[in-house]
């Protein structure tokens, strides 16, 4: 006879699977499924200490269905779906047993340096569409390739964990542990993984820890018992539960929670091989307001991220994670033995939003060098790419807002003389200045309107802007030093080497700690044509690397001096001959 080996969800067996749960108030749970005819007399679970309940069934198979009929206190039975559940048929059917057994064809796969770092945040349901209705990750594997031809190095999935529907951001997460279906589910997740190490690109995966669902909650009033009308074990049963997504924070408190949430962190990174997380908006775990005023912190909530940050770093060091905070704290990505909260790097309110404010202003005299200097030199933690530094996200294309291109010409992006320059120019301050450059996709090729989950990306859009995307693809090159000639854009220093506030035009060099390939950045941001300019600071014998005036990139050419006719909206990249 088996014994219970302490694993909570499916554990394959040598014959069979061991299926277990944590259901403390319950009075009695079984198995149903495929492999009983989902009769509640016929597999009764055993309880064990801490409120778990175990069996185990040797006619489960492999791909069968099933879920727990948890007998509550007063005698009613809930047909639950497993809360670990790695599979579902959907975030309203039954679980699939899911034995891994997915043969990795990267093992070898090291992700890209911190201080190399190009991220691309995308949608599976978006980029990977074709002609059905949602995009899926065996569609997106046929875009890796120009990914890689584009030059960046790691990939940011939104959540892919099962979520009500199948049109969503996946920022309502109904089973935290099971990859939506409508995607391709979690083989098809460890294809796409696999196939992005497979030339080069790291996979983060974006983690939302500060709610549930809140629809599709199997996990709500789990085993029957709650407080107050709310949630039940996994959730805070009083004030502390109040998100604006519903009543729906974990209980952080909760040492069973605390795990669940724990062990989800730990399989993105061990079953499925990312390379790294980034965790949606910290402060709705710290705060129950979320307004981060100090007054109503949930200081479990902080313990536990110090303990994932914690355990990721101690076992795979070479691995991110990432705050959404948008506070601008240190502490956010202070190290944990320092109190802090141990992330390696946070979304940096103070680069995105003075940078986005510049670009959208039509107005010369409105434009602040001051704002763009400080943006440039900020950093937390003492750590210069403890930061991610962006114009567009999904967030900043959408709720309200739209694309950097369409805020600044709405619904006539593709002719518009301002959206093609200034469009070029955010992307080299993301892609020059010190931090982790991060581009959401489709900004590569001008992609226009704001960002939603039923609207796929114009494809054809690479062919019709192939300037455009060439001059992100130079930028980018010369961001990871791909060329060997720019390792100044990789390194922690910024010095600011000419500033001219009266025409707008600021110049910054960038180099590392033995000063190998510096870079000096130029920028014209006023929409003044500057005939034989002089530029200060020059490097003694500048060679250009990249310009950018009046929608064409050069590259490759020598100054002989130091004066240059500087277009509006004008960028000059020089290193040293």
């Amino acid at each position: 006879m088996s014994s219970f080996n302490g694993m909570l969800g499916v554990t394959p067996m040598e014959s069979g699977f061991q299926f277990a749960v944590w259901a403390p108030n319950a009075s009695a749970v079984s198995l149903i499924g495929e492999f009983n005819n989902w009769d509640e007399q016929a597999c009764p679970m055993e309880s064990a200490e801490g409120g778990l309940w175990w069996c185990h069934s040797e006619a489960a198979q492999n791909g069968q269905e099933y879920k727990f009929a948890i007998t509550t206190a007063d005698g009613t039975v809930l047909q639950k779906n497993d809360p670990r559940a790695r599979q579902l048929t959907n975030s309203v059917g039954n679980s699939i047993i899911y034995a891994d057994d997915y043969q990795w064809q990267s093992d070898d796969f090291t992700p890209t340096e911190i201080h190399q770092a190009v991220i691309y945040e995308l949608h599976i349901g978006t980029f990977g569409k074709v002609d059905e209705e949602v995009g899926t990750f065996d569609n997106a594997i046929t875009r890796l390739d120009e990914l890689a031809e584009l030059g960046v190095n790691t990939i940011e999935l939104m959540p892919v964990n099962e979520f009500a529907g199948d049109l969503s951001w996946g920022y309502n997460p109904a089973f935290p542990f099971a990859v939506e279906q409508a995607y391709g589910g979690p083989q098809a997740l460890k294809r796409f993984i696999d196939a992005a190490h497979q030339r080069g690109l790291s996979v983060i995966m974006d983690v939302v820890y500060n709610h549930f669902g809140p629809s599709d909650l199997d996990i709500w009033q789990f085993d029957g018992w709650q407080e107050n009308d709310k949630g039940g074990i996994y959730f805070y049963n009083d004030h502390r539960s109040a998100t604006p997504w519903g009543d729906t924070r974990p209980d952080y408190g909760r040492e069973e929670v605390r795990q669940y949430l724990l062990d989800n962190a730990l399989m993105w990174v061990e079953e499925y091989r990312a390379d790294g997380l980034r965790m949606d908006m910290v402060p709705y775990m710290r705060s129950v307001s979320g307004a981060d005023d100090g007054s109503d912190d949930i200081p479990e909530a902080y313990s536990l991220i110090q303990q994932i940050n914690g355990e990721i770093k101690a076992r795979y060091p070479q691995k991110l994670t990432i705050a959404e905070d948008l506070h601008s704290h240190q502490f956010i990505t202070n190290n944990v033995e320092d109190e802090g909260c141990g992330y390696s790097a946070q979304w940096d309110a103070a680069f995105v939003h003075p940078i986005r404010a510049l670009l959208l202003t039509s107005n010369d005299d409105e434009i602040n060098l001051d704002g763009l200097e400080a943006a440039l030199h900020h950093h937390y933690s003492g750590r210069p790419f403890a930061r991610v530094v962006y114009t567009e996200s999904h967030d900043e294309v959408a709720n309200g807002q739209a694309r950097v291109v369409e805020e600044i010409a709405p619904g006539n992006v593709d002719a518009d003389y301002f959206a093609r320059n200034k469009g070029i120019l955010g992307a080299a301050i993301v892609l020059t200045s010190c931090g982790i450059p991060m581009l959401f996709q489709g900004q590569e090729f001008k992609q226009h309107g704001y960002f939603t989950d039923g609207d796929d990306i114009d494809w054809r859009r690479r062919e019709q802007f192939g300037e455009y995307l060439h001059a992100f693809n130079q930028l980018i090159r010369l961001r990871t030093n791909a060329e060997h000639q720019s390792a100044g854009l990789t390194g922690a220093f910024t010095e600011i080497v000419h500033k001219d506030q009266a025409n707008k035009v600021l110049g910054f060099m960038r180099t590392n700690e033995v000063n190998d390939k510096p870079v000096w950045v130029y920028l014209n941001l006023s929409s003044v044509h500057l005939p034989e300019y002089a530029l200060h600071g020059l490097p003694q014998n500048p060679r250009c690397l990249f310009a950018w005036q009046e929608g064409i990139a050069t590259e490759g050419t020598q100054l002989d001096e130091g004066t240059l006719t500087l277009a509006p909206y004008s960028i000059t990249i020089l290193g040293n001959q």
